[in-house]
């Protein structure tokens, strides 16, 4: 029997696929894997389809495990996935540009979409572009001489009754959503040698 921190459970949910994978965290490998395609000739997540895939793996999940399934990390790809860009110029005023003012930087422009866009959940923020005293740089460096810093920020998001569909789904076998992801921002870093959702999922996070 494996530990319960040895392992995560990651569900993959798409209008055309289904798949859940029981994530060996040590051995960075999946101890199990299932996936359902689904002829779906509508714009949208079965819902129906997904409990009975369900039904058909948890029980076999922690059969494998012997521990239950508490939480699950969801990879989701909908057309509901709601992507906000945002732009900031911020002069600065401290004598460094560091890792924690970068922080208190994106704080700000968090709590700014949450203001604004209530109905969503963010997922993912991510930094496309970072500029300080104009010089463009594609990781930020800390302890940087800077007027100003300059950030480009993609904000991706899940919509709060959507997530109400999913934990209502999942509350039927008693499990949590743990982190919800963008699946087309996961597949970006699926490369040719068969890197698996989970693999990337477990890095992301």
């Amino acid at each position: 029997m494996i530990e319960e921190t040895d392992f995560e459970t990651y569900l993959n949910v798409t209008k055309n696929k289904l798949q859940i994978f029981l994530f060996d965290k040590k051995k960075s490998k999946n101890l199990y894997k299932n996936e359902l395609k689904i002829k779906n000739e509508f714009n949208f997540i079965d819902f129906n389809k997904l409990s009975r895939f369900l039904d058909d793996n948890i029980f076999k999940i922690e059969k494998l495990s012997g521990i239950f399934i508490k939480n699950i990390f969801l990879i989701i790809e909908s057309d509901e996935i709601f992507y906000m860009d945002i732009g900031i110029k911020k002069k600065n005023y401290e004598n460094k540009i560091n890792q924690k003012y970068l922080e208190n930087t994106l704080i700000e422009l968090k709590d700014l979409f949450t203001e604004n866009y209530q109905d969503q959940n963010i997922m993912h923020i991510v930094i496309n572009n970072c500029l300080i005293n104009g010089k463009n740089y594609s990781s930020f460096i800390g302890n940087l001489n800077g007027d100003y810093l300059c950030l480009e920020i993609n904000f991706k998001s899940i919509p709060n009754d959507l997530m109400f569909e999913f934990d209502k789904i999942l509350e039927k076998y008693q499990i949590k959503i743990s982190q919800y992801l963008d699946g087309n921002y996961v597949k970006k870093f699926i490369n040719e040698n068969d890197t698996q959702l989970s693999e990337v999922g477990h890095k992301l996070r």
